[in-house]
């Protein structure tokens, strides 16, 4: 009911992805030709579907698996691809339909029959929608074949089937087998099989409502009673991973001691994405592929829209290239002569600047080019007074018109849990939540400029705070570009080294926060 609530809502242009940026954007890499990548050996029927996440954690068990079942199916192919099911389940039906049903017909086109997964979700996807290719997960297949020859260590675990799967015995089925085979001992939880409950990342919600969906979590952990969770489904590891100990079938099997000591290697983002890279070039040299393909497919409208795009971005940038060559404009990139020019319009010329600057935030323009032109063209010491200035300057309007002149237009853009969240932040914690969100950019900026503007913090501790918070971003990008003319004349100076350098020490800081914050306690 759900799902066709959303598809409805989809097909008539009311639904609202802004929330799901991140899980949309994982799901284009997966299917993109940079991710993607197709290898069927000679008479190939049968291919090893791995996922998106198997591939990014744990690489080194993606090409065990594939080794290990290469014994058995000897002519094994490969598919590296997203299944799609993000956009399956948010209800964008045209673009899932589109993209699923040009990757089964490529498979069947060149012989394939068989697709063996290792993700629960694509094998959700691929015996819904795989009409004419026969799907069966590698659990399975292992059940009714052999074993990696690793030892076997006796000791209690339980058992966490992902919803997707919750109505597949058969695969409840062949995980207690394989856990049985490796003398495992089993202690099932309250909810199991068919009764199993979310691990709290189903559906993506914790996209829109994180604290929904840690509470799921927090359910399960309960359930568990700190006995090690064993499950089959990456996405159910690395979320039940935080607030219990939780390993993955496939690092069961293949490294058993190091899993069950909790010391199985399990990559995090960004190194999923370059273990994603590294594998495909590693398949590339060890399958022996009659046919193979990276995929440039990207569905009918977004592949249209796409090259539009990119015809439209490439046109203006001849464009520009030619202007400038043509009005001999050329001379101006002697950083002397610009500031020579700019200084040819006496104090006009920082006004105009810090005007422009002013006016970006409350017109949700971006910011970020206009720091960069301040340093070139004022160098980094008024660069850097200038673009201060007029950012806070124009983050304090944008405050007080959501304040006091456009409150209720604003609140209909800020409806989301995620808003709501910032809304509650800023009653408990005041001015330190203004801080939070300028040094740790969780929220677009110029929207965050009005969402402040809705809550209860006083105006001087919003302006002073964000002046102070902001400042760092603005000396690194101000010295940075400074000297960026220099730099693209072939010239490296100081300021450009010292600038590069402040820039990776502010964009370090989410992660030394992500890494460093205080654990939350669980309720």
């Amino acid at each position: 009911m759900f799902l066709e609530m959303r598809r409805e809502s989809v097909a008539r242009g009311a639904q609202d992805f802004s929330g799901y940026g991140i899980i949309l954007n994982y799901e284009s890499k997966g299917t993109s030709k940079l991710y993607s990548y197709y290898a069927l050996p000679e008479q190939c029927d049968t291919v090893l579907f791995p996922g998106c996440t198997l591939p990014g954690t744990r690489p080194d068990k993606v090409m065990s698996l594939f080794g290990h079942l290469q014994k058995t199916i000897p002519g094994l192919g490969l598919v590296l691809d997203c299944c799609t099911k993000p956009s399956h389940d948010l209800g964008r039906d045209k673009h899932f339909h589109a993209m699923f049903n040009e990757m089964q017909e490529y498979l069947l086109q060149n012989g394939v029959k068989n697709v063996l997964v290792a993700c629960p979700n694509c094998y959700r996807v691929f015996s819904e929608y795989g009409d004419s290719l026969k799907v069966k997960t590698v659990y399975e297949y292992l059940a009714e074949t052999s074993l990696p020859a690793t030892p076997n260590i006796p000791v209690v675990i339980t058992i966490h089937d992902p919803c997707s799967t919750r109505d597949e015995v058969q695969i409840h089925a062949a995980i207690r087998k394989l856990a049985t085979k490796k003398s495992l001992q089993i202690e099932e939880m309250k909810h199991n099989g068919p009764k199993t409950i979310c691990c709290g990342e189903g559906g993506s919600v914790g996209c829109v409502n994180p604290d929904y969906s840690k509470g799921w979590g927090a359910r399960r952990k309960k359930e568990a009673g700190g006995t090690r969770i064993l499950t089959y489904c990456a996405g159910c590891a690395n979320f039940l991973s935080s607030v219990n100990p939780t390993s993955h079938m496939l690092d069961l099997l293949f490294d058993p001691e190091a899993t069950l000591a909790g010391k199985s290697k399990v990559s995090k983002a960004p190194w999923t994405y370059l273990n994603r890279l590294r594998l495909k070039n590693q398949f590339k040299k060890k399958i022996h592929a009659a046919v193979s393909r990276e995929r440039t497919f990207t569905g009918e409208n977004q592949a249209k829209s796409g090259m539009l795009k990119r015809i439209t971005i490439l046109a203006g940038l001849i464009a520009v290239i030619v202007a400038v060559r043509m009005s001999g404009a050329t001379q101006y990139l002697e950083q002397e002569k610009l500031r020579a020019f700019i200084e040819g319009y006496g104090a006009l010329a920082p006004v105009i600047y810090m005007l422009t600057y002013t006016i970006a935030p409350a017109l949700f323009l971006p910011g970020l080019p206009i720091t960069i032109a301040g340093g070139i063209l004022f160098g980094p010491f008024w660069g850097v007074v200038y673009s201060i200035t007029s950012a806070t300057v124009g983050a304090c309007i944008a405050f007080l018109i959501s304040r006091y002149v456009g409150r209720s237009w604003i609140e209909e853009k800020l409806k989301s849990p995620r808003w709501q969240k910032l809304d509650t932040m800023v009653a408990q914690h005041s001015w330190k939540a203004v801080a939070f969100t300028r040094l740790i950019p969780i929220f677009p900026f110029n929207l965050l400029n009005y969402a402040f503007g809705l809550t209860k913090i006083k105006f001087h501790h919003y302006a002073l705070t964000s002046f102070v918070c902001m400042l760092p971003a603005c000396i690194a990008f101000i010295v940075f570009s400074s000297s960026l003319l220099e730099v693209i004349k072939g010239n490296i100076t100081p300021p450009f080294v010292i600038g590069l350098l402040l820039i990776l020490s502010v964009s370090l800081i989410p992660f030394f926060y992500k890494k460093y914050k205080p654990s939350p306690k669980n309720t």
